[in-house]
């Protein structure tokens, strides 16, 4: 636009908001200011008493420029940013108009009270004994309580008052949701604006569950899990195992996986992958912004790194060092001594072990800490002696980056580089490089479907010379119980692994047990279940969850090589001694006292593993997943005299004469020399 000005000095007065439309103060700008502010994408303005002025170039409070508008007398502008702390007044506020009120002041409460709670959760700061805020943070279940409990008298809320009333209740939940997720007023608006711009749009029908008449008090979440009777036809004609088991269900079925929407998933994963190979950093930039809603200039962080970014309440440090030292133990007793075998005289073979040099490790994250899983592949890599430890995680919303748990592992195992992305547009920086990420040779490590995707993708890619660890499913668990089996603690190992996502499976198998074990396994599944803040996600679970009744242990173990858990839990009296009956599993938990948690965390044995019926044929990370191996051998004149005659044989079998004549003239010259 032709922008005009009315002032004597030519400058246009710019009114200065943040990315809800709050006024942060007012400034100038001049043509000078305005190209200098697209140019670097920041809010630079024009000072009337000390000429272009970087925002924040001192103070540190610095402005992402969002977009710029002008006015309808095109006289005037207005700078939409995203304002850094401590704000864009000089007293150090957010606005130069005063204290935040309505939303904004709340949200800015709402982030005290969670970095409190998050702090006196690591052992730092205490955060307000009197704060219910600070309660709905830290105390499981009670946040999401009462998003129903206020969102139902919402919709009972018949006057004016009534109304205003419960839908400020609803709004204040709602942000602590948000910030517990890491979402801010600003991303919500981002969202409303996109779907501003549909143009065929959904009829907007409610869900059936929210049409019903009843309550959800009384249509409670379903933690029921459906019993298939798989004992002998005899055992079967003799009396049913429980009045609710089915009969007759076909055992191949039952091995089978809930299926995975994989429809259009490499269609949205292969765009992303090619354009981060065309673009490198840049895409990878776009992609944070867009799937992260996180503007970084830099895209990784080379060792070493940050020290206040390693700073860690000590009980998180011991606990870290702990499970390190246990895993280390374990995956360092795996290397292998080189081998060596002289099959004839004078035949010398060997096999020895070599690191990958470059390793891809990728850790989920963005609003989840999972320093376990940086811990299982960072370990292995460096007992390998890999010359090159890549680390990938989504960065966090609130910070811009990986939290301090994930970035101490990734100090622990000797990373060289951290890589702040996420999702497909990770892999493909780390399977292609780019300008500032190094490209690695196999990538490692568990994700959405879309990681999944990409990985596959890679690995399919011959120009990528990329490989990986395991084709990845949802995770999954396989319990046998008998008799003896604690019902409280079959119940928990269950839960552990249905928490895990909607799609994960877990399975009980029963050796011998009557209704009234049956029963009382039951009961403690769904005990234990309606306490779970993830309760809704593990309801969904045990939909496609089941168990299976047999006669005998055999039969049971069986069943579970058949099926391939990626966990095996084992109930059962004298489990120790079924361990060689065990032919497919990923890792297994043996007796009582052997949750799979300890597993995930820190007994030293590694929580990658195969899923998805995968450990039929492949096995979980460990050292040896780091290395390649290479065989040498070495032949004297004697070998060859011994070996030369049964090879030049079989090089004439096959027609392929170069090779006879390889062993032939050197056996010659072995004769001619006697």
């Amino acid at each position: 636009a032709q922008l005009v000005s009315d002032r004597p000095d030519g400058l246009f007065p710019t009114v200065v908001t943040d990315t809800l439309g709050v006024a942060l103060g007012l400034a100038y700008s001049s043509a000078t200011s305005l190209s200098a502010a697209v140019r670097h994408g920041q809010g630079v303005y024009q000072s009337r008493t000390r000429g272009l002025w970087f925002k924040g170039a001192t103070s540190g409070a610095v402005q992402r420029l969002c977009r710029i508008d002008y006015d309808c007398d095109a006289d005037a502008l207005r700078f939409t940013v995203e304002q850094a702390a401590p704000g864009f007044c000089h007293l150090a506020t957010h606005t130069c108009f005063g204290a935040a009120r309505g939303l904004v002041g709340l949200e800015a409460v709402v982030d005290q009270r969670f970095r409190a709670a998050t702090a006196t959760a690591s052992g730092g700061a205490t955060a307000p004994a009197a704060s219910y805020t600070t309660r709905l943070f830290t105390e499981p279940g009670l946040l999401d309580a009462k998003i129903r409990e206020e969102a139902a008298e919402l919709t009972d809320a018949t006057t004016r008052n009534d109304v205003i009333w419960e839908a400020a209740d609803l709004l204040y939940f709602m942000l602590v949701k948000c910030r517990q997720q890491g979402v801010g007023l600003a991303d919500l608006a981002v969202e409303l604006d996109r779907r501003t711009k549909f143009v065929k749009r959904r009829r907007g029908d409610a869900k059936p569950a929210f049409t019903e008449a009843e309550s959800r008090e009384s249509q409670p979440d379903d933690y029921t899990i459906q019993l298939y009777d798989l004992r002998s036809p005899e055992a079967q004609q003799a009396g049913p195992i429980h009045p609710k088991a089915v009969s007759g269900a076909d055992r191949a079925a039952l091995l089978q996986r809930p299926i995975m929407a994989q429809s259009d998933i490499m269609g949205k994963v292969v765009p992303i992958m090619q354009r981060v190979r065309a673009e490198g950093d840049a895409a990878l930039r776009a992609f944070n912004a867009q799937f992260d809603r996180v503007h970084l200039d830099a895209v990784v962080i080379n060792a070493p790194f940050p020290v206040d970014q390693l700073e860690l309440p000590d009980a998180t440090k011991q606990a870290l060092h702990t499970a390190y030292g246990n895993i280390r133990q374990f995956h360092a007793a795996q290397v292998r001594p080189t081998l060596a075998v002289e099959p004839m005289p004078g035949v010398h073979l060997q096999r020895f072990a070599r690191p990958i040099e470059r390793v891809g490790l990728y850790i989920p994250g963005g609003t989840a800490v999972l320093p376990s899983t940086a811990l299982m592949l960072g370990i292995p890599a460096q007992v390998a002696g890999c010359r090159q430890i890549v680390v990938a995680s989504p960065p966090q919303a609130a910070t811009g980056t990986i939290a301090p748990e994930v970035m101490y592992v990734a100090h622990l195992v000797g990373a060289q580089q951290i890589v702040l992305a996420g999702g497909a547009h990770a892999v493909a920086a780390m399977a292609y490089g780019t300008e500032s990420v190094h490209k690695v040779d196999k990538i490692f490590g568990p994700g959405n479907q879309f990681v999944t995707a990409a990985k596959m993708a890679v690995s399919q890619d011959s120009t990528a010379l990329t490989a990986i660890d395991m084709p990845a499913g949802p995770s999954e668990v396989l319990v046998v119980a008998d008799a003896t089996a604690n019902a409280e603690y079959v119940a928990s190992d269950l839960l552990s692994q249905a928490e895990h996502g909607k799609d994960s499976q877990v399975v009980l198998v029963t050796v011998g047990l009557d209704a009234a074990g049956l029963d009382a396994i039951q009961a403690c599944v769904a005990a234990q279940a309606a306490r779970l803040p993830r309760r809704a996600i593990v309801a969904a679970c045990l939909a496609h969850s089941y168990a299976v009744a047999t006669d005998a242990i055999a039969d049971a173990l069986a069943f579970s090589n058949a099926y391939a858990p990626e966990h095996l839990i084992l109930h059962v009296a004298d489990a120790a001694a079924l361990l060689p009956q065990i032919t497919s599993a990923g890792s297994v938990f043996v007796g009582p006292w052997s949750p799979e948690s300890c597993g995930d965390y820190a007994s030293g044995t590694n929580h990658a593993l195969p899923t998805y019926g995968f450990a039929r044929m492949y096995s979980g990370v460990s050292t040896d997943s780091f290395c390649k191996h290479i065989t040498s051998q070495e032949i004297t004149r004697e070998g060859l005299r011994a070996i030369g005659p049964t090879v030049s044989t079989l090089a004439g079998v096959e027609a392929l004469h170069a090779h006879q004549y390889a062993v032939d003239v050197r056996l010659r010259d072995l004769e001619n020399a006697a």
